[in-house]
């Protein structure tokens, strides 16, 4: 019997990813307190401040100054989505849209023509430590679809499917539908021009979580040309069909077929990315995504010339206050309110 693992690969901090995918990035920092900024209540100026990957103390500044984070930036061309387990990301960008989310929701945002946002990592706690853990997804777009109008959405945790299958040992395993469908179980609607919007690109962001010793049948996926790639982040060993997974391991499989998840001795958590590839050529040059590189030259013409709808923020890296619940106010003013004032 031939077996379904075609490749593994070791995971570092960018894991590598296929077409439609263009980058996922696993961001998992150990925050400090506090302080009235928002900021960490510890020295920071022993980091390279603006460009620090460093991971001291278990966490990294990343470009932000005062608070940790991205300050304002610009994509075009493909879309992120960014799925955050724990803590809070505050988002601003050049339409003059902001939220704040965490806690389990995702924010799927369409660049398009192109955008500026900022994703500040507010340490709201004074008290206790901030542990913020988060996935972003770059999709890309294909190419009729690479100037339209930019547009996010906010998947809502509790609006987020899973399942949940417990076996008679009480071991249970429980899969996030972010996108795509298993089961029967449907994903929210993601963007109307993303390439998960098509229903033949067989899309599917999930995040797979096993009880130690608890199995799972991954099954097979839709189309004849899906690709489907398993990221292995928090495990012993995770066993793959017939193939012993260690942490930190990528495993590309037959996507035809359905494979038999087994956890080893600890808990187990798998991130999967799945989709028929574009097949487009890529050309990329840091946040532009397009087909060509005279595209990329039109980008940051096209950048300098208007800055994507500039910068109607106070400051490159705003954050929204200490006392703000989670909320998206979207560019048409419509706002979602999920949470107190208070937390």
């Amino acid at each position: 019997m031939v077996s379904p693992v075609l490749q593994t690969v070791p995971l570092g901090p960018r894991w590598p990813t296929i077409d439609p995918f263009l980058f996922c990035a696993h961001h998992d920092d150990a925050f400090p307190p506090g302080d009235e900024q928002l900021a960490p209540a510890v020295p920071i100026d022993d980091r390279d401040l603006g460009q620090d990957f460093s991971a001291t103390d278990g966490w990294s500044m990343y470009h932000g100054l005062t608070v940790p984070g991205f300050p304002n930036h610009p994509h075009r061309g493909f879309e992120t989505v960014t799925f955050v387990r724990t803590g809070l990301i505050d988002h601003a960008d050049s339409l003059g849209a902001a939220a704040r989310f965490g806690r389990g929701d995702v924010q799927w945002l369409t660049a398009g023509k192109g955008i500026v946002h900022s994703e500040m990592f507010p340490l709201l706690e004074r008290d206790r430590p901030n542990p913020l853990e988060l996935f972003q997804i770059w999709l890309n777009l294909p190419a009729d679809d690479k100037l339209v109008d930019p547009y996010f959405t906010m998947f809502w945790e509790g609006d987020i499917p899973r399942r949940v299958v417990t076996d008679d040992q009480g071991r249970t395993a429980e899969v996030t539908v972010i996108a795509g469908d298993l089961d029967g179980i449907e994903a929210p609607t993601p963007p109307p021009s993303s390439w998960a919007a098509h229903p033949e690109a067989d899309v599917a962001i999930w995040h797979v979580r096993l009880d130690a010793g608890a199995s799972w049948e991954l099954p097979p996926a839709a189309g004849p040309d899906t690709v489907r790639v398993l990221y292995v982040f928090e495990a012993d060993t995770l066993r793959v069909a017939d193939v012993d997974v260690a942490n930190d391991t990528g495993v590309v499989l037959q996507h035809d077929v359905p494979v038999a998840l087994t956890a080893g001795t600890e808990e187990v958590e798998a991130l999967l990315l799945q989709g028929r590839p574009i097949g487009e050529p890529v050309a990329q040059y840091g946040p532009f995504v397009m087909n060509t590189d005279a595209e990329i030259d039109q980008a940051m013409r096209d950048y300098r010339a208007t800055q994507f709808g500039g910068w109607p923020w106070p400051d490159e890296a705003p954050t929204h206050g200490p006392e703000r619940g989670r909320f998206a106010r979207h560019v048409d003013g419509r706002v979602e309110e999920v949470e107190p004032a208070d937390r």
